[in-house]
């Protein structure tokens, strides 16, 4: 684990999309958010926890989106976009990047919760800008240029009932 200190302030932020695919994956089971928080805030200074959701026209993911705020993130929902050959698509690469650039000064420490290989170059930037990185994600499906551009990695498959309901 990494060095901890009281004062650091963290951000937390939840590439929900890739926790729930990974789970449902692996265990079928659904993330225990309340879980996640607390292992990634560890006793520091939450500034600030965002969860990217999609809206995917399920019943029940309205109750799932107000679940997250009661917990303590913020949820950010993006709609999926349907193209005129039936495709769809919806992620927060982007967002999340944008976000983490806009965090950076206001936190000693960002906890990324995702295995997407895609923010590898945005970790490698937080930290040249002295932002520490840890990554929350599950070995079985984290790239390794993530791994290579974090300070620390907590692997949420070995602790799978910490972490999923």
């Amino acid at each position: 684990m990494p060095p901890i200190h009281p004062n650091q302030r963290v951000a937390v932020l939840a590439d929900s999309q890739n926790l729930y695919h990974t789970a449902h994956s692996l265990y079928s089971r659904n993330i225990d958010y309340t879980g996640l928080l607390d292992a990634a805030v560890h006793d520091r200074e939450l500034v600030r926890a965002i969860a990217y959701v999609i809206r995917a026209d399920s019943p029940a993911e309205e109750d799932f989106f107000d679940a997250l705020r009661d917990i303590g993130f913020e949820a950010k929902i993006k709609e999926i976009k349907t193209f005129g050959d039936g495709s769809k698509k919806a992620d927060w690469d982007v967002g999340i990047s944008l976000d983490a650039v806009t965090l950076a000064s206001h936190v000693d420490t960002l906890v990324l919760c995702s295995g997407d290989g895609d923010f590898s170059r945005l970790c490698s930037h937080l930290r040249h800008e002295g932002v520490r990185i840890e990554v929350f994600s599950f070995a079985e499906s984290t790239a390794e240029e993530l791994l290579d551009s974090a300070d620390s990695f907590v692997d949420m498959s070995e602790n799978p009932d910490r972490y999923l309901l």
